[in-house]
């Protein structure tokens, strides 16, 4: 059988507490059906307090700070971005539509073409 291991910096406590975190969700989503007698609004908490519950878990162990880092180091790079100013978006737009035409109208011709020559290699007519 195979051996699970944890990364580096893990422990096998932040292992078990995000399998907690994992059950609480799941335990807050089954709730949300078990309970359907219950109004829609009292399920829907119970869903968002496992939710909350699950995400509190998680953000203690090695994972929940790790996902937090990378989060953090993304938001950065995405403000590195350069985006494109809408005269460069409204071409580029045009182009890949006319691009969509033109390789829907060649694909008709293309399914047509083949279309008549496999009814002409079958012997089918009209």
């Amino acid at each position: 059988m195979a051996e699970v291991q944890t990364p580096a910096g893990a422990s096998a406590k932040d292992t078990v507490l995000m399998l907690l975190s994992i059950l609480v969700l799941m335990a807050g989503i089954v709730a949300f059906y078990w309970f359907d007698e219950q109004s829609l609004p009292i399920r829907v908490a119970m869903v968002i307090v496992g939710l909350a519950a699950a995400l509190g878990m998680a953000w203690f162990s090695w994972y929940g700070r790790e996902f937090w880092q990378f989060a953090l180091a993304a938001r950065i790079e995405l403000r590195k971005v350069v985006w494109p100013e809408r005269e460069e978006t409204i071409k580029t737009t045009y182009v890949v539509f006319g691009f969509a035409v033109l390789m829907g109208l060649f694909f008709w011709l293309l399914d047509m073409c083949l279309t008549y020559l496999t009814r002409l290699l079958g012997g089918q007519t009209g």
